[in-house]
């Protein structure tokens, strides 16, 4: 699977709230199906198709050692999909920052922030009756 199909699989997998009850519950020990179902209000049966479409995400990974069949959860694509994230964490933070600045800024020179405060909330553009009493 490409890099970028990887990520949406494990997006589509993680969009789904059992899933992520179940990623939770692995990140703190390897569980069996029984034990991963007990916390939830689903089947068995259920819980089985969500940790298959968890390990097609390649979030988990299953063994199986006599009767038992364990899930493990897989942290590699769950660090690609973080990393993802993080790049657009940096933007807004850039932009937030930048933003912060400019109204630092305005506020220094003491401009008014708030444009509705001085009549239309867009000052360059005439309210629709204005522009009709133009007209006629």
């Amino acid at each position: 699977m490409s890099g970028s199909d990887q990520l949406s699989a494990v997006f589509s997998a993680l969009a789904d709230p059992t899933r992520r009850a179940i990623l939770a519950e692995l990140a703190d020990r390897d569980a069996t199906v029984t034990e991963l179902t007990a916390p939830l209000p689903i089947s068995m049966p259920a819980v089985s198709r969500h940790l298959k479409a968890l390990e097609r995400a390649g979030l988990i990974s299953r063994t199986r050692s006599g009767k038992l069949r364990m899930s493990r959860i897989e942290a590699a694509p769950l660090r690609e999909a973080a990393d993802w994230i993080e790049r657009y964490r940096r933007f807004w933070d850039t932009s937030l920052t930048r933003l912060d600045a400019h109204l630092a800024a305005v506020q220094a020179a003491g401009r008014p922030t708030d444009r509705t405060t001085h009549g239309s909330a867009c000052p360059d553009r005439e309210s629709p009756s204005k522009a009709h009493d133009k007209e006629n």
